[in-house]
């Protein structure tokens, strides 16, 4: 765990006697886009870009599903961190980064910015031509893959169309402060007050993610769309890795029938499967969290199989 300060790495962890206990996420620093035609200055083009991702992050799991929705693997190659982040961040095997031979993710932030102040965060989305990060917000990235590879053989599909937005919007809103940011807000706070805040807040949504889902097979407008892979990666890691290390444990999703019905419904759509790694998820967040688990040592269960029958067909909406 560390920070970047006007380029220098320091190890140092979150933060929070300023705020109560509570844990902020920073905003993300790069957020360039690449567009079909390149007037934004980053054109969509085969083999231009490079993605940096981590299997056990679950914003980079986004990108790692919109890459593989979209077809865009031959597209733009990925290299994957080591599922530990100790005193230097997010490290890289040595040969594994074919493109800045980057030891450490922060040195790929630095290359891009040698004064850059921030966490070095996956993902990152690398321009190799411009020899910069493109973006490093999630959020960002998955919309560019959704469209502007269209043009240059992306597979047909889109995820967040025009007319379901806004809709689209208001619901990733109602779902990332209590649920895909509340897990850490729980994970990470230092007093009770806090704690107690996130986790109440979290449980309240995923009750009415619960009745929604009784209802209706997807979140937005009967169709499967950006939101459900924006929920989807948290719920996922929930039962293996936040009910136990964020101390999420009002419920298991395993509680939900729907939710979790939801979440082997969403795994078992084609390619996603191979993006899911659990091992990674539970090694990363059990060994790296040294304040919340010093022992490092990773639990042997629980057992899940989201590869199970859902049943989710016979919902018509």
């Amino acid at each position: 765990m560390g920070v970047l300060v006007d380029g220098e790495w320091q190890d140092r962890w979150y933060d929070t006697a300023s705020s109560g206990g509570r844990f902020r996420r920073e905003e993300s620093r790069f957020r360039n886009w690449i567009t079909a035609d390149g007037s934004s200055g980053f054109k969509a083009e085969p083999g231009r870009y490079h993605l940096y991702v981590s299997y056990a992050c679950p914003w980079a799991h986004r990108t790692l599903i919109f890459r593989v929705l979209k077809g865009l693997e031959a597209m733009i190659p990925v290299t994957a961190v080591e599922p530990l982040m100790l005193e230097e961040g997010w490290t890289i095997a040595e040969g594994a980064d074919p493109v800045n031979g980057a030891r450490r993710l922060y040195e790929v932030y630095r290359k891009a910015d040698p004064q850059v102040s921030g966490r070095a965060s996956t993902p990152v989305l690398w321009d190799i031509r411009r020899q910069t990060i493109v973006s490093n917000e999630s959020a960002d990235i998955i919309r560019m893959f959704n469209a502007a590879f269209d043009g240059v053989g992306a597979r047909s599909g889109d995820y967040c169309p025009k007319p379901l937005q806004r809709d689209i919007d208001a619901m990733n809103e109602r779902i990332y402060e209590p649920v895909n940011n509340g897990v850490y807000k729980a994970g990470f706070a230092t007093t009770q007050e806090a704690y107690e805040e996130a986790v109440r807040a979290l449980f309240d949504t995923l009750d009415g993610l619960e009745e929604h889902l009784r209802r209706h097979r997807w979140l937005v407008g009967g169709r499967l769309t950006e939101a459900d892979w924006r929920l989807f990666t948290t719920l996922i890691r929930f039962d293996a890795v936040y009910h136990g290390h964020f101390k999420c444990n009002v419920r298991r999703l395993v509680d939900y029938p729907n939710l979790w019905a939801y979440t082997r419904d969403l795994y078992q759509q084609p390619g996603v499967a191979e993006t899911v790694k659990l091992d990674q998820i539970k090694r990363h967040y059990y060994g790296s969290h040294r304040t919340i688990n010093p022992t490092a040592i990773v639990p042997v269960g629980p057992e899940i199989d989201p590869s199970a029958p859902h049943d989710r067909e016979r919902i018509q909406e």
